[in-house]
């Protein structure tokens, strides 16, 4: 029998046929995307009414070639990433790449800014900027000034426009993710910057910066991005709220996004965890 290495939430699938279906693509290395979003896709689906599907890289985080179930997304209504420099495949990137250019609407978390990191002269180098056309990030790490503030330091979050996906949102709130420098040239002109960040106690000078933003693809795509991520954030409620209006704004911009209360999502930050 062949082994699945996806986790998939909906626990009726014929009632779940009508539900939004919303599929979580997981492999970041550091900040326990494997933890925290499978949590955030339980309460979608326990009091958002959502059907949600979490592939995850295998055998653990830093496996880097392999997120098996990746053609999940070809039945997505929203696609949620949080990647970390992976190298997968071309058969794995194809739906990726199907899902990005059918104008779907994408998500996505903190280093997917630098989702993938193949070798100079690979056949599949160019997805090392995938980031830039997807959601109006940095196209890698490093790329354009991208980098952070220390990670001694921490962010002053502060609410920078008026929106669906930011109300109710607590005017001013702090995390834990130290900042990312994506100023001046990310996000792009024509996005909408949802949330600014200045950097506390950081380890070099810094300016605030974009902490998320929206932002239409060029393949017509609602794109949501937001710097912020590392686990104990989503223990935060400001955050949450943003999280989950997020969610669904990007599921159907035309519809309130509701508010159902803050959850416990405790999730202890590991740092670059090795195994094996």
């Amino acid at each position: 029998m062949q082994r699945r290495h996806f986790l998939s939430l909906a626990a009726a699938p014929l009632a779940a046929a009508s539900k939004p279906k919303v599929a979580f693509v997981c492999g970041d290395h550091e900040y326990s995307g494997e933890f925290t979003l499978p949590l955030v896709a339980a309460e979608l689906e326990k009091r958002y009414g959502m059907s949600c599907t979490v592939l995850k890289s295998v055998p653990d985080q830093n496996g880097e070639t392999d997120i098996p179930g990746l053609d999940a997304l070809d039945s997505a209504q929203l696609a949620v990433f949080y990647l970390r420099w992976r190298r997968l495949p071309a058969s794995q990137l194809a739906p990726i790449e199907r899902y990005v250019k059918s104008g779907r609407p994408v998500m996505a978390f903190r280093t997917t800014s630098h989702a993938f990191r193949y070798p100079k002269g690979d056949p599949l180098e160019s997805w090392n900027g995938w980031a830039a056309g997807a959601f109006g990030a940095p196209p890698g790490w490093g790329a354009d000034g991208h980098t952070h503030f220390g990670h001694k330091s921490t962010t002053d979050v502060k609410v920078a426009a008026k929106h669906p996906v930011t109300a109710g949102v607590l005017a001013e709130f702090k995390v834990r993710s130290w900042l990312y420098r994506v100023a001046p040239k990310w996000p792009p002109p024509d996005a909408q910057v949802l949330l600014t960040g200045t950097a506390v106690n950081p380890d070099k000078p810094a300016d605030p910066n974009p902490v998320a933003w929206t932002w239409t693809n060029r393949h017509g795509g609602r794109a949501l991005f937001t710097s912020l991520g590392h686990p104990e954030d989503f223990a935060v409620e400001p955050f949450q709220r943003f999280v989950f209006q997020a969610i669904q704004w990007s599921l159907n911009p035309k519809k309130k996004p509701a508010w159902k209360g803050a959850v416990s999502i405790q999730v202890p930050y590991r740092g670059m965890v090795k195994t094996g």
